[in-house]
């Protein structure tokens, strides 16, 4: 039985965009219905913004970014970010509540980033002194001292997905406050409570006018004219191969830097070694956290066929035993998907899978007391192979299929038989069967004996159509500052 919540104060009413410190509408008045997935009942509204308002906000970053933030030292903006930090720990029970209204995981993962949440904003704030400056050695006649620095590239325009926006606008805000950069965000219109909260809880902590910006609306609108405008020095996008190849196209204006995470079709492989009691809620979480709406889900199960039959036949177990409902109930593991849209993409997929491989788990919606929301059993094809459709097309949902393979290199050949290229898996108890493996998986993260952890401080990033840049780590800091050179003629 779900557990009541009272509604957050936040939560009702039309949102307004954040652009240079003052709360506004939309420039045409236009709204979005703002629909809770578990129950398809409405939460309110949200601006629904377009290119005058990018504009507005884009033009408040760059004043912000040529103004008082300019000389703000390391230090200040350490001292900033670690406010941040207390500011929203502080409300982080409210958010996580937000996070699961609006997008529908459950509030138990919702309220278990809340560490995840304090390494990351700790980890950007002793980044803060990354655009240090180095003297250079040269070979120019004379005397001439170099000095080489980093500085921030300017306004960051950064664009993320409805699957997890409680922790995805770090990537954006974390650098940008970190490097002395300002931004403009644009989160999906599925879900952008949270982030409209945590813009609030930020202007509390002190963040200057102008340097946090975000606009809301369609990605066709409001998406597209962050993507376009020449005011923008930086794009980060979390999406679809397809909408980040129009953003590529649309960067030329202005040769804006790129960052890309985009979709995965990722292998997880299972050797006849493996321990199963691990290996099969592992893989099976590995597809069914946050509905199988993440990015690097291991939607491709790879198991070696000494072990192929009981794998299936565990998992299929396993998944009968997963419990979906509304995200508010404490014994609920998963929660519905974003939208009717997303429901029915899914849907379809599962129908293609049933005249392509054998269903051994799943596959209906939920119906009775869940009728009202966008509810999916998690799914188990098997008998398939890799060039099937449920094999090689990304669901984003919890789909999981099963594939046979007989040796190494078979699994190897599978595993990189994809134009993706964002995350993989192994299980094995074999040392040198995990280092031949994971170096040979053409992605940019490979787990063994586990399944989608992530520090920060690490980082990840993807390969292939999976994407390029990296987030987290100092690289991520860096591709947020370009280097500079002043030569000084000494004699």
């Amino acid at each position: 039985m779900t557990t009541a919540h009272e509604l957050p104060a936040f939560v009702g009413g039309t949102k307004r965009h954040l652009i240079g410190g003052r709360w506004v509408s939309a420039a045409s008045g236009e709204t979005i219905d703002v629909i809770n997935p578990a129950t398809g009942s409405s939460l309110g509204a949200i601006a629904a913004g377009g290119a005058a308002d990018v504009d507005a906000a884009v033009r408040a970053a760059r004043t912000a970014f040529e103004g008082e933030w300019s000389r703000w030292t390391p230090h200040q903006r350490r001292k900033l970010l670690l406010k941040v930090h207390d500011v929203v720990l502080d409300h982080f029970d409210e958010l996580a509540l937000i996070e699961t209204l609006d997008m529908g995981a459950p509030l138990a993962r919702t309220s278990g980033l809340r560490e995840w949440t304090s390494q990351v904003l700790q980890f950007f704030a002793g980044q803060t002194g990354a655009a240090t400056v180095a003297t250079a050695p040269n070979s120019l006649p004379g005397d001439f001292l170099t000095l080489k620095s980093l500085e921030p590239v300017g306004v960051v325009g950064g664009i993320i997905p409805w699957n997890g926006p409680l922790i995805g606008l770090w990537w954006i805000f974390g650098p940008a406050l970190a490097t002395g950069c300002t931004a403009v965000l644009k989160p999906a219109e599925d879900a952008s409570l949270s982030v409209l909260r945590i813009a609030e809880l930020l202007t509390e902590a002190g963040v200057p006018d102008g340097v946090i910006n975000v606009v809301t609306g369609y990605g066709k609108d409001a998406g597209s004219a962050l993507a376009e405008h020449h005011g923008v020095d930086r794009i980060a996008f979390t999406g679809s191969v397809g909408t980040a190849q129009s953003i590529v196209r649309a960067s030329a204006g202005n040769m804006k830097r790129l960052q890309m995470e985009l979709g995965g079709k990722s292998p997880d492989i299972v050797f006849a070694d493996a321990d199963l009691d691990l290996a099969v809620p592992g893989a099976a979480m590995g597809v069914y956290t946050n509905s199988g709406q993440v990015c690097v889900a291991g939607t491709r199960i790879f198991v070696q066929r000494p072990v192929h039959d009981e794998f299936v036949e565990r998992l299929g177990e396993f998944t009968k035993t997963v419990r979906v409902g509304n995200g508010l109930d404490p014994e609920t593991q998963i929660g519905p998907l974003i939208s009717a849209r997303q429901l029915e993409r899914v849907q379809h997929y599962i129908e293609v899978g049933s005249g392509e491989a054998r269903l051994v788990a799943g596959g209906s919606r939920l119906t009775g007391d869940h009728a009202g929301g966008y509810y999916i059993e998690p799914t188990v094809f098997a008998g398939a192979t890799n060039d099937m459709t449920i094999a090689q097309e990304e669901i984003f949902g919890p789909v999981a299929t099963v594939i046979p393979f007989d040796d190494m290199d078979e699994a190897v050949r599978l595993a990189n038989a994809t134009p993706y290229g964002l995350a993989g898996g192994l299980w094995t108890r074999n040392v040198s069967t995990a280092h031949k493996v994971s170096r040979a998986i053409d992605a940019g993260t490979v787990w063994v004996n586990c399944y989608g952890v992530l520090d920060p401080a690490i980082g990840f990033g993807g390969t292939k159509m999976s994407g390029y840049g990296w987030k987290g780590a100092r690289e991520h800091v860096e591709s947020y500052l370009y280097p500079k050179a002043v030569y000084m003629n000494l004699g």
